[in-house]
């Protein structure tokens, strides 16, 4: 039974008409994350030295968006400011995606090209809907952090180690690029509320083109993404276990897991509106999960000039935030903030 003393957040109507993208007069300390929770995000992605990791783990490396139709998909994140990559995909699996780069992570849509082929689970998230699918994280040496993780029971029990490539279908010069990656694979319960693994890249200057890092949005990052799941103190253990209890620090209603670059955000599903009043009694084909993420921009008010321009539907918090609502990102909610 739901604790009715608590205070909680209001419940805010998102503007439609000639009010779409004003100033809303939501109050600041319960508006999203950087507002009421911006001592446990930060402001910027802190790096951490190759002695500071955890099991050879550097942070966020990008975030995974289960999308039903890739080229609407892309269409859409371009109407957002984004620049969006040319199409990969997946040697030997029936997927495919397009990216959007920034310095040291990424945002990756996946979509299905093949649905008789390996889809890796694509194909069952997409039966409840589009929406965030999982995160994945950064680590310079696969082989060191396999080593690492397996000594601390926390790899898959099979295969956990595994070469994955992907093509990029239109390069430079009109040809194919491929691109390698080394991964590891985490034993079931390592991640509570997302799929996650880790990720060596070992083609990484293919990846970054400078028109592809060049975002009308002014985008730079991904500092935070906001998990749901039932049960935070499970979370704080797991989550402990993976990147050292120093990491996670708990408030009475969220935790943050600081990764060393980017930060996760737990929630219960009552809990949400704490981070997200958007989200709050909004209907989502994913209840839980990965269901919001914070970029960091250069300049919010471009930002915003590049939403109205492209007839995205946003809201401006008090503290300058932009909010776009699930509708308008495939599923995921997005706030850009400030960097």
């Amino acid at each position: 039974m739901r604790d009715e003393g608590r205070l909680r957040p209001p419940f805010f109507v998102r503007p439609t008409g000639e009010n779409q993208g004003r100033m809303t007069d939501r109050p600041m300390h319960g508006s999203c994350p950087a507002a009421r929770f911006g001592s446990l995000i930060g402001k910027a992605p802190q790096k951490r030295s190759a002695g500071e990791m955890t099991h050879a783990i550097n942070g966020i490396d990008h975030a995974i968006i289960g999308v039903a139709d890739l080229e609407a998909a892309r269409e859409r994140f371009r109407r957002l400011g984004f620049a969006v990559t040319d199409r990969g995909r997946h040697v030997g699996w029936g997927t495919a995606n397009y990216c959007v780069m920034f310095d040291d992570d990424y945002l990756e849509l996946l979509g299905l090209i093949d649905p008789a082929a390996f889809t890796n689970g694509l194909d069952r998230f997409l039966e409840k809907g589009e929406g965030g699918l999982g995160v994945v994280f950064s680590t310079p040496d696969a082989e060191a952090s396999h080593a690492l993780l397996g000594a601390a029971g926390l790899v898959a029990p099979e295969n956990a180690l595994r070469n994955l490539g992907r093509v990029i279908e239109n390069g430079p010069d009109g040809g194919p690029v491929e691109l390698a990656f080394r991964n590891v694979h985490l034993a079931d319960g390592a991640t509570p509320g997302i799929p996650a693994f880790l990720c060596q890249h070992l083609t990484p200057e293919k990846m970054r083109r400078p028109d592809w890092l060049a975002h009308p949005n002014t985008a730079r990052c991904i500092l935070s993404a906001t998990i749901v799941v039932d049960d935070v103190n499970a979370a704080t253990e797991a989550y402990s276990r993976l990147f050292g209890s120093g990491a996670v620090t708990p408030t009475d209603t969220v935790i943050a897991v600081h990764t060393g670059r980017g930060v996760l955000m737990f929630a219960t599903p009552y809990d949400l509106p704490n981070l997200h009043p958007d989200l709050d009694d909004e209907p989502r084909a994913h209840d839980h999960g990965l269901v919001a993420l914070q970029i960091g921009v250069a300049d919010r008010d471009r930002t915003a000039a590049v939403l109205e321009e492209n007839g995205v539907a946003f809201d401006r918090e008090q503290n300058g935030d932009l909010i776009v609502g699930p509708e308008e990102a495939c599923g995921v909610l997005i706030e850009f903030t400030s960097v």
